[in-house]
C-alpha cells in the first residue's frame, strides 16, 4: 500500500501502542502488543487519534479553518508496523474515522490507485509568500475533486486566480462533504462565485470568503444542518435587508458558529427607507449558537440583534464600518441576555489604522468573549470609538478587573502632547471595577494626564478599585496620581516590568 506518510504519532501514544507495563508482586512484567486481543488493540488505536483543534488554540482563523488537518495522517505509520496492525486498522476504517489526505506534495494519482477507497480530505493552504502551486498539485486537486462521492472535507486557501480554476469543479452533488472552506489569502476586489449546481446534503461547516453570494444558493437553502456558517467579505446585496438574513438562519437551529461580514455597508438612509416599507418582523432563536460575528453598519447590526435570541452564546464579534458616532442600545441588551458571555479581562489596542477592543473570560484566556474594531487613523478618533463602545457596554463590563492599553502605532509628539484628555477619561471611566491596569511605553503621557486630579475632583473619580498600575519602566509621570491615591487612603502600587 502506497501512502504519503506525513505527520508523527505522539510519543505517548507510541509507548501505549508498543508495550504495556504491569506491576505484580514487586516485579515488572511486560505485556507486548501482539499478546493483546483485537478489541484491546483497537481501543489503543482509537486513543491514538489526535484532536484537530488544541484546547488552548487562540488563533481564531485556525479555529474556523477546522484545525490541523495534517494530523489525519496519524494512522499511516501504524499500518506499516506489521500485517496484523494494518489489517485491523483498515478493517475498522469507519470506527477509526480514517481518511486519505491530499495536500501539497501528495502524489494523488498513486495514492488513489494503491489505497483503499477511504474518504478524501483536500487540504491546500497557501499563506502569504507561498503562492506557488505546482502543476502536480494542481492536477492532484482536480483529480481528487472528481471523486465527489468520497470527498469529506475541502479546504482551499490560495491566490484568487488559482481558486477561479478549481471552484467550477466543485459542482453537482458531494454526498459525503462535511466541511467546505474556500478563501483567498488576501481580500480581493473581485468576487468568487460557486456553481449553482453544487449540493452537499451532509454539509456541516461552510466558510467562504470573498464570494458573491445569493440567499437563493442551493448550498444554503438545502444545508439546514449547518453547525458553522461563516460568509466573510461578501456584498451587502446578499442580505440587503435584515429580514433576508434572519429568515435564512431561522431554519438553521443547529448552528454553533455564525459569521457574516459585509464588504461595504448599506447607507443608513437607504436602510431606514427599507425598514420603513418593510419592518423587521422575523424573530430568530438559535438555541445552540456559541459564536456570533457580524460586520455591518450599526443600524443594520441593531436591527438584527434586536430580533435574535442566543441563550448559549460565549463569543461575540461586533465589527463596525467607520462612523464618528455610534448608538447601539440593542447590542447592550443582546449581550446582557447572553448569560454565558463572561468578562474578566479587557485589552484595548491602538494600531496605525484601527483600534481593537477585546474582552476575555479570564486574564489568561486564549480567545476573547467580546471583540470589536473599527478602521480609522487619527488617535483621537480611535479613542473616541473605544470610549463610545465601552461607555455603552459599561454595565456588562462591571466584572472586568484587568485592563490593558496597548499601543502598536507610531506616536507623534503632537498627538502625545495636545490630545484632549476627555475621551481618555470617558474610556477609563467605563471600567469602574478594574484592579490591575497595564500600559505599554508609548503614549504614557496621555494616560498619566487622564489620571491627573483637577481641583475639587475626587481622587477616586477614575478607577476607584485600582490596586496595581503596570508600566514597562518606572516613570514619574504617574507619581501625582499615586500620591493622590495614597492621600485618599486607596493606595495604588506602581509596578515596572
Amino acid at each position: 500500500m502506497v501512502l504519503n506518510c506525513g505527520g508523527a504519532l505522539p510519543s505517548a501514544a507510541i509507548l501505549s501502542a508498543c508495550e504495556l507495563t504491569q506491576s505484580m508482586d514487586n516485579r515488572s512484567m511486560k505485556m507486548f502488543v501482539h499478546m493483546l486481543d483485537d478489541d484491546s488493540l483497537l481501543n489503543i488505536f482509537h486513543f491514538c487519534r489526535p484532536a484537530l483543534v488544541d484546547e488552548d488554540e487562540g488563533n481564531v482563523t485556525r479555529i474556523l479553518q477546522g484545525g490541523e488537518w495534517n494530523r489525519e495522517h496519524w494512522w499511516y505509520k501504524l499500518t506499516h508496523v506489521c500485517r496484523r496492525w494494518r489489517c485491523r486498522i483498515l478493517a475498522s476504517a469507519s470506527h477509526l474515522n480514517l481518511c486519505l489526505v491530499c495536500r501539497r506534495g501528495t502524489p494523488v494519482a498513486d495514492m488513489l490507485t494503491n489505497s483503499p477507497p477511504l474518504p478524501l480530505i483536500i487540504d491546500h493552504i497557501h499563506e502569504h509568500g507561498t503562492f506557488g502551486i505546482t502543476a502536480e498539485d494542481e492536477a492532484g486537486i482536480m483529480l481528487a475533486l472528481q471523486h465527489r462521492d468520497r470527498v469529506r472535507r475541502i479546504r482551499l486557501q490560495m491566490p484568487f486566480l488559482y481558486l477561479q480554476k478549481f471552484i467550477p469543479a466543485i459542482d453537482e452533488e458531494f454526498l459525503m462533504l462535511e466541511y467546505l472552506y474556500i478563501a483567498p489569502p488576501t481580500k480581493h476586489d473581485s468576487w468568487l462565485i460557486l456553481p449553482n449546481t453544487i449540493q452537499a446534503p451532509h454539509l456541516r461547516h461552510l466558510i467562504l470568503i470573498n464570494f458573491a453570494f445569493s440567499i437563493r444558493s442551493p448550498l444554503i437553502t438545502t444545508s439546514t444542518g449547518l453547525v458553522t456558517l461563516s460568509l466573510e467579505h461578501i456584498p451587502q446585496s446578499a442580505f440587503s435587508h435584515p429580514n433576508d438574513l434572519l429568515q435564512q438562519i431561522s431554519l438553521m437551529t443547529q448552528l454553533e458558529t455564525l459569521g457574516i461580514t459585509f464588504h461595504s455597508p448599506v447607507s443608513n438612509r437607504d436602510l431606514e427607507r427599507q425598514l420603513m416599507h418593510r419592518p423587521v418582523m422575523t424573530r430568530v432563536v438559535l438555541p445552540n449558537l456559541r459564536w456570533l460575528g457580524l460586520r455591518a453598519s450599526s443600524n443594520y447590526m441593531e436591527a438584527v440583534l434586536s430580533r435574535m435570541t442566543t441563550p448559549l452564546l460565549e463569543r461575540l464579534q461586533a465589527l463596525f464600518f467607520f462612523q464618528l458616532n455610534f448608538s447601539v442600545p440593542h447590542l447592550l441588551e443582546f449581550m446582557g441576555a447572553a448569560q454565558n458571555l463572561r468578562f474578566s479581562s479587557a485589552k484595548i489596542q491602538f494600531f496605525l489604522n484601527r483600534v481593537v477592543v477585546s474582552v476575555y473570560p479570564r486574564d489568561d484566556a486564549p480567545v476573547f468573549s467580546f471583540y470589536t474594531d473599527i478602521s480609522c487613523t487619527p488617535i483621537d478618533w480611535q479613542v473616541s470609538f473605544a470610549a463610545q463602545i465601552s461607555r455603552t457596554l459599561r454595565t456588562v463590563f462591571l466584572s472586568v478587573d484587568h485592563l490593558t492599553l496597548n499601543f502598536q502605532r507610531y506616536p507623534e509628539s503632537s498627538e502625545a502632547n495636545e490630545a484632549d484628555r476627555t475621551p481618555w477619561r470617558e474610556l477609563l471611566g467605563s471600567f469602574s471595577n478594574v484592579k490591575v491596569l497595564r500600559v505599554n511605553e508609548d503614549f504614557h503621557g496621555q494616560i498619566s494626564r487622564s489620571l491627573e486630579i483637577d481641583d475639587g475632583e475626587s481622587p477616586l473619580e477614575l478607577l476607584p478599585e485600582l490596586k496595581e498600575l503596570h508600566y514597562p519602566r518606572f516613570h514619574d509621570a504617574f507619581q501625582a496620581f499615586i500620591d493622590a491615591r495614597q492621600d485618599a487612603g486607596r493606595p495604588v502600587t506602581l509596578i515596572s516590568y
